[in-house]
């Protein structure tokens, strides 16, 4: 474009005429910014900094025929209108095998991230895949998003997805074996219960207080119903029962066997009819000890409830995608408390009746008292790493496990011996057979 000379000379001349020497610069840009006038079907104007704004065709260059014009940058225009380019009107040497790039690194897509180079322009990147749980949803984005806490990144790392949630469920086949193992063992327990309230007088019943018997299979199956709690959505109901309940029984369940154990020690240590321990034998002494205990274990299941309960929780963190639902046991050291309560009253037994295993009678219960207290110190001390290494359902599976078979090892050890004397060796229900060869003193 060609503009006449003369033309801006008359329209800037009276302005140039009255021009200061010292500020004639920004009074002739002052002035050039009120030209505005049209030329050849173009407006001519200045703008603030007292340049014209450009206007530039596009140049296709086609060695050797020349070049053709295949668009124009028009600065005065629009913003969005001043590019125009005819991409139909492109003619490339036959040497490009590619529409050539302006960057040096491709697009980066949806589930990656723009990580610059160091060293290179910014034009020159590479495209990482965004972390597990974040994600990108649009072209060349430099940072991921992070996905919420309860969803995660799809394969693709380009939308959040929900967590899979997990907790060991009834509909889940490891919750339901574990339920109906459960089930089975508390009918076994009510079996037994029913066929020494028929056999409420027999000799092998009233062996070794058969009050306490009545007391530690009620004590069972409570135990294994109790297990039937750590299956199944975690609310704030079952969490708070579920370790003080099991607890509880346990607990009453270890000293009744302590406190059999203790009337086995007092009967064959009465040798005379008129002996001290016989009358205390005789009494309700064993009771007692079974309720002291039990008091001690309440006492810390309520300071724990009150102080800091156990409630429902999440964690996010152990397998990746998913969501376990679990009971937080809210004090540490309260459950720890708890299961080395259960755990002295334990291994009390087992010591006492390892003690007396060689008392003389035909039918030693202190025996089978020493085996069922080495099963239950066994599983329970196997369990201990077991369920600090274990994580999501298992965890849970693992301790009921822990509770069913340390209770049928007490239920099998104590009471099966005398159901088969009950119910195939009825000969040997005879008060001959449980009187001691020494001492002759019942037991």
């Amino acid at each position: 474009m060609i503009i006449d000379i003369c033309t801006v000379q008359q329209l800037v001349a009276p302005a140039a005429s009255s021009l200061q020497p010292s500020n004639h610069v920004e009074q002739l840009r002052h002035y050039l910014q009120n030209v505005h006038f049209s030329l050849l079907s173009d407006t001519i104007y200045f703008d603030e900094a007292g340049s014209r704004p450009g206007y530039y065709d596009i140049v296709n260059w086609i060695f050797p025929d020349g070049h053709t014009v295949i668009g124009n940058f028009n600065a005065s225009a629009p913003e969005k209108d001043q590019l125009f380019i005819n991409t139909t009107a492109f003619q490339w040497n036959q040497k490009f095998t590619k529409f050539p790039r302006s960057t040096c690194s491709d697009t980066c897509h949806s589930g990656y991230r723009k990580s610059t180079r160091e060293g290179e322009p910014s034009c020159c990147y590479d495209c990482v895949l965004c972390s597990e749980g974040e994600i990108t949803n649009a072209t060349d984005m430099e940072a991921c998003i992070l996905c919420p806490e309860d969803q995660w990144s799809n394969q693709g790392r380009d939308t959040c997805i929900p967590r899979i949630v997990e907790f060991l469920s009834y509909e889940d086949p490891l919750g339901a074996a574990l339920a109906a193992v459960a089930v089975v063992l508390a009918v076994i327990t009510v079996l037994v219960l029913g066929l020494f309230t028929l056999n409420w007088d027999s000799p092998v019943v009233r062996a070794n207080n058969r009050d306490l018997s009545f007391l530690l299979l009620i004590a069972l199956m409570l135990s294994f119903f109790c297990s039937l709690l750590f299956i199944g959505y975690p609310g704030k109901t079952t969490c708070k029962l579920r370790q003080t309940v099991f607890g509880l029984f346990f607990t009453i369940a270890a000293s009744s066997v302590l406190a059999k154990t203790i009337t086995v020690i007092i009967a064959f240590k009465a040798t005379k009819p008129d002996s001290k321990l016989k009358k205390i034998l005789r009494t309700s002494m064993s009771f007692c000890f079974v309720l002291v205990c039990s008091l001690g274990q309440a006492v810390i299941c309520t300071v724990w409830l009150i102080t800091s309960p156990p409630y429902p929780d999440y964690d996010t963190q152990s397998i990746t995608g998913k969501m376990i639902l679990k009971c937080n046991e809210g004090s540490p050291i309260a459950f720890y408390i708890v299961v080395s309560y259960l755990g002295v009253l334990a291994a009390l037994s087992f010591l006492v009746a390892f003690a007396v295993r060689k008392v003389p009678d035909r039918y030693n219960e202190a025996q089978m008292i020493t085996f069922s207290m080495l099963v239950f110190c066994s599983v329970w001390i196997t369990f201990v790493p077991a369920y600090l290494s274990s994580n999501s359902k298992y965890m849970v599976a693992l301790e009921i496990f822990a509770i069913l078979t340390s209770s049928s090892g007490i239920l099998g050890c104590i009471f099966f011996p005398k159901c088969y004397i009950i119910m195939l060796r009825p000969e040997l229900n005879t008060k001959g057979n449980f009187i001691t060869k020494d001492t002759n003193i019942k037991t």
